[in-house]
Parts: C-alpha cells; structure tokens; sequence
C-alpha cells in the first residue's frame, strides 16, 4: 500500500486485510510512506506497516459498524516512519501483531534497525523489526482485569466443589490413607 492510495482514504472506515488475527475495522487517522494510523474499538490506535497489508476494504455502499470518537489530534503520534514510532513507545506497555501465534505483549526496551526487545512475564523477547507488523500501546489495566476475572470465577468453583458435600472430601481422604497404607505394605514386604 503506498501512501497516496491510503491519503484517498482519510478519516474513512476501512478493514485492513480481509481475515485473520491481523485484520480489523478502524478509521484511518494518518498515513505516511511505511505505516499509517488506525483507530480501532478494542485496540484504540493501532500503528500498522504498510509493507505487511495485504488488502484494505472500503465498503461505500453500507458502511462499516463503527462507532468511536475521534480522539484529539496529539493523543497519537505522527511520525515520518514507522522506526520512530516504534522507538517512540520504549519503556511503555506494548502490543505488538495484534493477533495469533506471534502476539507479544510486554514492556518493550530496545529499539534497533535489526529487532525490538519486549519483557513479557519473565521472558526476555527479542522480534526481528522486519516482523513487526503492527503495534500499540497495550493497558495492563485489561490484563489485570480478565486475570481478576478469571481469578473470580475459579473462586467461585472452589467454593462449589467444597459446597457439593463434605462426604465427597471425606471420601477422598479415606482414599488417599488406603493408597498410603498399601504403598508402606509394599515397602515393608519388601524389606522381608
């Protein structure tokens, strides 16, 4: 895609590539010669490489469901390539390729020419920068937030199961001491 094709498409809604983790529907906030500006509904802005898109889908007859305001002018970056988009966003909670097998997510550090540096978990992450094909600043606050969730409803069935009878633990117990009694009759035949 090349940026004059993308500058007939400002401020449009548009779906970037037809399917895939990749593709989303967002309007075009910037384009510039290796990247452009795409604001989303789940991602909010999103940096996308052009060199990576495959397809982009301008629907003109019914449009495409969006609705979210645009956000004030300095709320994302303009810059002239997509390197200095990249380096603009070190030390920030990032994601990085939106969707799949390669969907990073972490604290990114390094910038170079070659690849980023990403700490995920406990993981130190180096991405080759010809394989980065989009990125956006990430909000640990939705992470925590399906953790808690998630956290909530295990929660919740510990307290089930413990609920469902008291007969069922004192069952398991009454099992485990067989298994113990039959493991130190074994040992102890064995020692005969």
């Amino acid at each position: 895609m090349n940026k004059n094709l993308l500058l007939t498409l400002m401020n449009k809604v548009i779906r970037v590539d037809r399917g895939g983790p990749e593709s989303r529907i967002g309007k075009l906030m910037a384009a510039e010669d290796d990247h452009f500006v795409l604001l989303t509904e789940k991602d909010g802005i999103v940096y996308y490489k052009t060199q990576h898109i495959k397809s982009i889908t301008l629907n003109s007859r019914d449009g495409m469901e969006f609705s979210v305001e645009d956000p004030a002018a300095d709320s994302y970056l303009l810059a002239p390539d997509f390197k200095t988009v990249v380096s603009s966003l070190r030390h920030h909670w990032v994601k990085v390729n939106r969707g799949g097998p390669e969907m990073l997510e972490g604290i990114m550090d390094e910038v170079s020419d070659d690849y980023i540096t990403i700490f995920s978990k406990e993981e130190i992450i180096r991405l080759a920068m010809y394989h980065v094909r989009n990125i956006s600043l990430g909000t640990t606050s939705e992470k925590n937030d399906a953790e808690k969730k998630e956290q909530g409803k295990t929660n919740e069935n510990n307290k089930n199961e413990a609920n469902d009878g008291d007969e069922s633990s004192n069952n398991k117990t009454d099992n485990e001491k067989a298994v113990n009694n039959r493991g130190r009759n074994v040992r102890n035949n064995r020692r005969r």
